[in-house]
């Protein structure tokens, strides 16, 4: 089992950046694929990046191509998104979570979450 808690949330205006991390416990972080969603109030829960146990293979959402970036340091248990430019439309409550395949990740099907960060962002 992997225990994931999400650090790095707070309110920033549009533009600014901000960078997320997850801290794993367990054994097998290492050997799994990770991602980051987020939901916004009243909608559903979204992809929102992707990685693969060695960081090679990478997916990201359409509407945030180009703004965030999703790495993982196996040594450290962590994996980050790093916000840039971000708009008010990436507010929400994001989560971190894991799973034993990657494409089960990709179908957001994980086998467990963090509690969420919340990230506001102002115009």
């Amino acid at each position: 089992q992997v225990h994931l808690v999400e650090s790095g949330g707070g309110l920033v205006q549009a533009g600014a950046s901000l960078r997320l991390s997850c801290a794993a416990s367990g054994r097998t972080f290492s050997g799994s694929p990770m991602g980051w969603f987020r939901q916004a109030p009243g909608k559903e829960r979204e992809s929102v990046a992707v990685i693969n146990w060695n960081g090679e293979l990478t997916y990201y959402a359409d509407s945030v191509k180009g703004r965030f970036t999703i790495s993982r340091d196996n040594a450290k248990n962590t994996v980050y998104l790093q916000m840039n430019i971000l708009k008010p439309e990436d507010t929400a409550v994001y989560y971190c979570a894991g799973a034993r395949t990657y494409q089960s990740l990709l179908r957001i099907r994980a086998d467990y979450w963090g509690q969420g960060t919340q990230v506001t962002v102002s115009s």
